[in-house]
C-alpha cells in the first residue's frame, strides 16, 4: 500500500507512542498545529498534552529538556522545525548528549531522538534551506540518519528509539510528498547503506533529498548506454564504507552527490576514504556534485542553479568517462 513520506513519518511516531508509554513528542507547533509539516496531526487529541508537548521558541531549552527526560528513563522524540534553527541547540547536542556516556564512564546513556527538516528547494531562502547534516556527522557519540525513501522514513524511528545513544534524523523537506511503499515489516536497519540501482560503469553515492535526483540522472545515463550504480548512504554516522568500497571495486569510478557545500562536505569525507582504501581501484579521479558555495538564494531559478540537479550529475559522469 503506497503512502507519502509524511504519512510514513506520522505512522512511525504513532506506532511508537502506542507501543511505549515512555515515548513522547515535543517541539514547536507539534501539538495544536499538528507539526510544521503535518507529521503529528491529531496526536494532541489522541495522546494528550503530557505526551504531545508544544514548546517555546527555544531550541536550546527544549532539546536540553529532552536530554534530561532521556536521562530520566523516558524516550523523547524532539522535533526541531528546520536544521538551521538546530544550531541554537548545538551546545546541548554536541557538548551534552553526545558526550555523557563517555564522560560518565558508561554509567549514563541518552536515548534521545531528534528529528529535523533539512534541505532546500522550497524558496524559503538562506535561513531555512541549508543542508548541515555533515556538521552532525562529524561528532562522535551520536548516530546520524537521513531517510530518503518512504520505507526508511517509516522504518528508521523504532530502532532509533531503541538505541541507547542519541540519534539525529534528517528529513529532507522536499521528500514529504514523495509516495512509495513502506517496508513489509515496517522496520529497517540503521547501520547500512542501500543499493538502489545496479550498474557497472560508475558508482553514484548520495543521500537524503539528492537520491531522487541521482536516480533520475542514472536513468538519463542508462539511455546513453552508461550503467550507473546508485547507493543511498542512509546512515551518515557511522558511514557504511564497506558497501561503497564494494561498489567502487566493481565500477572503478565514483561520483558523490551531496546537497551540502563542497568545502568540508560529507562528500569530501567519502572521497577521502575512497582514496585511502581504494586508490588503486579507481580508473579516474573521483568527483563531487555539491551545492554552490553561497547562502541558498530565494529566487527559484537561482535556488535551482545552486543545488545539485540531474543535469549536473550527468555532466560529471560524462566528464569522468571522457564523453
Amino acid at each position: 500500500m503506497k503512502m507519502t513520506y509524511r504519512e510514513a513519518v506520522r505512522q512511525a511516531m504513532h506506532e511508537a507512542l502506542v507501543a511505549d508509554p515512555r515515548v513522547f513528542l515535543m517541539g514547536e507547533d507539534v501539538g495544536k498545529y499538528g507539526g510544521s509539516y503535518a507529521c503529528s496531526l491529531g496526536f494532541l487529541e489522541e495522546f494528550g498534552p503530557e505526551r504531545i508537548r508544544d514548546t517555546p521558541l527555544s531550541e536550546l531549552g527544549f532539546v536540553g529538556a529532552g536530554i534530561g527526560a532521556a536521562l530520566g528513563g523516558l524516550r523523547p522524540i524532539v522535533e526541531v522545525m528546520t536544521v538551521n534553527f538546530s544550531l541554537l541547540a548545538l551546545d546541548q547536542i554536541v557538548n551534552t548528549a553526545a558526550t555523557l556516556r563517555h564522560m560518565s564512564g558508561g554509567q549514563f546513556s541518552v536515548p534521545l531522538v531528534v528529528r529535523m527538516a533539512t534541505g532546500a528547494g522550497r524558496q524559503l531562502a538562506a535561513q531555512h534551506s541549508h543542508s548541515l547534516e555533515n556538521w552532525y556527522a562529524h561528532i562522535p557519540g551520536i548516530k546520524v540518519l537521513a531517510p530518503a525513501t518512504v520505507a526508511d522514513a517509516r522504518g528508521m524511528l523504532a530502532p532509533a528509539l531503541a538505541d541507547p545513544d542519541p540519534v539525529i534524523i534528517f528529513e529532507h523537506a522536499q521528500l514529504y510528498n514523495l509516495e512509495g511503499e513502506p517496508a513489509e515489516d515496517g522496520h529497517c536497519d540503521i547501520a547500512t547503506a542501500a543499493l538502489h540501482r545496479e550498474g557497472a560503469d560508475v558508482s553514484l553515492v548520495t543521500y537524503g533529498g539528492s537520491l531522487p535526483k541521482t536516480l533520475a540522472a542514472a536513468g538519463q545515463l542508462a539511455a546513453e548506454g552508461i550503467a550507473a550504480e546508485v547507493i543511498d548512504l542512509r546512515v551518515l554516522r557511522p558511514l557504511d564504507m564497506a558497501t561503497i568500497f564494494h561498489s567502487v571495486r566493481k565500477t572503478h569510478k565514483a561520483v558523490v552527490v551531496d546537497e551540502g557545500w563542497k568545502s568540508g562536505s560529507l562528500a569530501a569525507e567519502v572521497l577521502a576514504r575512497l582514496a585511502e582504501e581504494c586508490f588503486y581501484e579507481l580508473d579516474a579521479p573521483p568527483a563531487r556534485v555539491c551545492s554552490a558555495e553561497v547562502p541558498i538564494p530565494y529566487a527559484r531559478h537561482l535556488e535551482e542553479a545552486a543545488l545539485p540537479q540531474p543535469a549536473r550529475i550527468v555532466a560529471a559522469v560524462r566528464r569522468m568517462l571522457g564523453k
